[in-house]
């Protein structure tokens, strides 16, 4: 069993059934309008070198493993962890530089982050993050891809769940496209989870594509 927690935009806490904690690019709240995640991790993965990324201070404990903008395959406290390179735009990096999707593998459960994605994937990166079972990919437009450009990106990678980030909730000081800017161009089944986690297993996905709507709080 994992356990799926969302600290607002692109920060994504992923608790083991051990209870070793990953989380995945820390804001610090306050830069960006929200509250800092209340968190503290034992794997840090940061996926660009972006202010509303890469707050690691905020999530750090004294032993902490911090991983920032890897590419390759590593083995950390029994979870395999794997960056893929992707970029920031559709310019191959020329305008925000490099990303680094990570897919994170934990309790036979496997889950990609996406970080800002700018443009859909091409077709090695497809084959580097396959096969995926949940999904964290940005919906909110303007520094990432498009609601509509986020949907081509679900279709290309198959995953079980599908869960929204790197859009506009309350308080957020960012120009980002609503949740309800992406749902109009989804045709999956659309769950409104009244919390911010939740749990999955092997046994628990969904056969066909769900799109899991988390509540930031």
């Amino acid at each position: 069993m994992v356990k799926i927690t969302w600290h607002g935009h692109a920060c994504f806490q992923i608790t083991a059934s051990n209870g070793k904690t990953i989380v995945i690019d820390p804001h610090d709240g306050y830069s960006i309008g929200l509250k800092p995640p209340r968190v503290k991790a034992d794997i840090i993965l940061v996926t660009h070198d972006h202010f509303d990324h890469n707050a690691v201070e905020v999530v750090k404990k004294p032993d902490s493993i911090i991983i920032k903008e890897y590419v390759g395959e590593k083995e950390v406290n029994g979870i395999k962890i794997k960056g893929v390179k992707v970029y920031h735009d559709k310019s191959k990096g020329r305008f925000r530089g490099e990303v680094i999707a990570y897919k994170v593998l934990v309790n036979d459960i496997a889950v990609v982050h996406l970080g800002d994605l700018g443009h859909v994937l091409e077709e090695h990166q497809v084959t580097l993050l396959k096969p995926v079972d949940v999904l964290l990919v940005p919906v909110g437009g303007t520094y990432t891809i498009e609601p509509y450009e986020a949907v081509e990106v679900i279709k290309q990678l198959e995953p079980r769940i599908v869960v929204p980030m790197h859009y506009w909730v309350s308080g957020i000081t960012l120009p980002l496209k609503t949740i309800e800017d992406f749902l109009g161009y989804v045709k999956y089944r659309v769950e409104r989870i009244d919390d911010n986690s939740f749990e999955v297993s092997r046994e628990s996905l969904p056969e066909k594509v769900v799109v899991r709507i988390l509540k930031y709080k």
